[in-house]
């Protein structure tokens, strides 16, 4: 991988429209390695809807390109590849697939789809094929956000304080409490999902790492971009919309 490394406090901002530009020159440079892309998908993780994309969304349509932004499910893992395979199947030709956070455990499997030519991991999970993520984490110190999930049965949320603090601290309260609203629980079975196969290792990949991350660690990070494949790692500042 290609790694930018991104400060969790700045990357937060990109969602918020304050500083897109370090994922648009990674998707930028995704299109230089998958020549004719004209089409983006953007996959969120925990925490989030589809609408956590919208300033970043803005920014790549101001640039011609073709941009959706998938309502990821949260149910299982299967459950999100079917619904990231189903836009990538309305795409017309070349598509870069990005994933944040946990969305990098949907675009790893997800990617193998025809229509995609190239990957973009913004401070993201990227498993190599049956790769156990949970035993992986658990060799690096645990984020702060880890300890702010509740439960209700089954359904898994971030709690407001730690949404507010590690989550979305970058950002104007306002802005931040505006997010909180449009998270959308997971199920818990979603975080026992596998990948099979791990596109990144077939196809053009860049990653983008978040140094001060609160989500997931950032030597975990580090660790998916310098990972054996063809992952292209790039420096940036902080965070974004889990």
């Amino acid at each position: 991988m290609n790694e930018r490394l991104l400060d969790r406090r700045r990357f937060s901002a990109a969602l918020a429209g304050v500083a897109a530009i370090p994922l648009i020159a990674g998707a930028t440079r995704a299109m230089d390695a998958a020549a004719g892309a004209r089409n983006i998908v953007l996959v969120h993780g925990l925490f989030a809807d589809g609408s956590c994309w919208i300033d970043v969304i803005a920014r790549l349509q101001a640039r011609g390109l073709n941009v959706t932004s998938v309502q990821n499910p949260l149910t299982t893992l299967a459950e999100s590849v079917a619904a990231v395979e189903r836009v990538l199947a309305r795409k017309d030709g070349p598509t870069v697939l990005v994933g944040h956070s946990f969305g990098g455990m949907i675009v790893t499997q997800a990617g193998l789809h025809p229509n995609v030519s190239a990957l973009v991991y913004v401070a993201a999970r990227a498993p190599d094929a049956n790769e156990n993520y949970g035993a992986l984490a658990a060799t690096y110190p645990a984020p702060p956000a880890s300890a702010g999930i509740v439960y209700d049965g089954d359904e898994g949320r971030l709690a407001e304080q730690a949404f507010l603090r590690d989550f979305a601290g970058d950002l104007p309260e306002a802005r931040a409490r505006s997010l909180y609203a449009v998270q959308q629980p997971f199920n818990r079975g979603l975080l026992t999902g596998q990948v099979t196969q791990a596109a990144w290792r077939s196809k053009p990949s860049f990653y983008a790492v978040s140094a001060n991350d609160r989500t997931i660690n950032p030597d975990l990070q580090r660790f998916f971009g310098e990972a054996d494949g063809g992952l292209r790692r790039s420096n940036c500042p902080r965070a974004m919309c889990r």
